[in-house]
């Protein structure tokens, strides 16, 4: 086998394994996120590594995009509920967005308000809710206040 062989065989595997893994790996190693799905919210409880408990006890067809980075806080979830958010939860003027966006997700720059709910901030969606972390401080600051 001649060098142009050897580099191109290596190089062809990899791009046919990351081709029949699909977009997750894609997703995971390009963009730094890793997308879940749980049909209900004791699936996402059980499943997810994420602190959201605003999210409501009737939550179903729940995404979640989180970060691939040791440590990154950032986060999205979206997911389908007919329950009002939590009394921790305190409506402000929108001051953050979300570092990545859902499908069907709406868009958190047309929102005036959102809902600080901790570390999260929380806008409705046309079946339950879109959320997304980490907030401003100023978001923080203004439902402590």
């Amino acid at each position: 086998m001649n060098t142009r062989t050897t580099l191109f065989v290596p190089a062809l595997i990899a791009v046919g394994l990351l081709s029949l893994t699909g977009c997750s790996a894609v997703d995971s190693i390009v963009h730094k996120q890793s997308t879940s799905t749980f049909d209900d919210v004791e699936a996402f409880r059980d499943g997810a590594d994420l602190d959201a408990s605003w999210v409501p006890a009737d939550a179903t067809a729940i995404t979640e995009r989180t970060s691939t980075i040791e440590k990154a806080p950032d986060a999205v979830i979206l997911l389908t509920s007919s329950s009002s958010l939590s009394d921790e939860c305190t409506e402000v003027e929108r001051s953050s967005a979300p570092s990545w966006v859902l499908d069907d997700a709406p868009d958190p720059y047309k929102a005036e308000t959102v809902f600080v709910c901790g570390d999260w901030s929380v806008i409705p969606t046309d079946d339950g809710w879109f959320g997304w972390t980490p907030n401003s401080d100023e978001e923080r600051g203004s439902a402590a206040g």
